[in-house]
């Protein structure tokens, strides 16, 4: 059974950083697509950034340059390292995992979900 599990949210001030991690048992996350995606309330659930089989990766506009989508083959870790946070970033944070090797920012390319963490920042 596929199971993706995250970790490393928190509650921290504007301009502070945070690295969450996504453990998935039961797949290899070096052979498909994988994904973060994040969820404010009152808004739709966005697509941060995803990375391929082969390695490339595509980010949100609102995080590029502040967020970076790597992943721990070996031990089928996926993380998002977030710089220079903003208030605007507070949402719940899920990573996702697709039968496919490439990638889109649509959550209905996704079959597997996480559980989600909550990321909080304040100004």
């Amino acid at each position: 059974q596929v199971r993706p599990v995250e970790s490393g949210g928190g509650s921290v001030q504007a301009g502070e950083s945070l690295r969450l991690s996504c453990y998935v048992s039961g797949y290899s996350i070096a052979s498909y697509c994988m994904a973060w995606f994040r969820h404010a309330p009152g808004k739709e659930r966005e697509g941060v950034a995803t990375m391929a089989r082969f390695g490339s990766t595509n980010y949100a506009d609102s995080v590029k340059g502040r967020f970076t989508i790597s992943r721990d083959n070996q031990d089928d870790t996926l993380y998002l390292e977030m710089i220079s946070l903003k208030p605007e970033d507070t949402a719940v944070y899920y990573c996702a995992a697709s039968g496919n090797t490439e990638c889109r920012m649509s959550p209905g390319w996704y079959f597997y979900w996480g559980q989600g963490t909550q990321v909080t920042v304040s100004s």
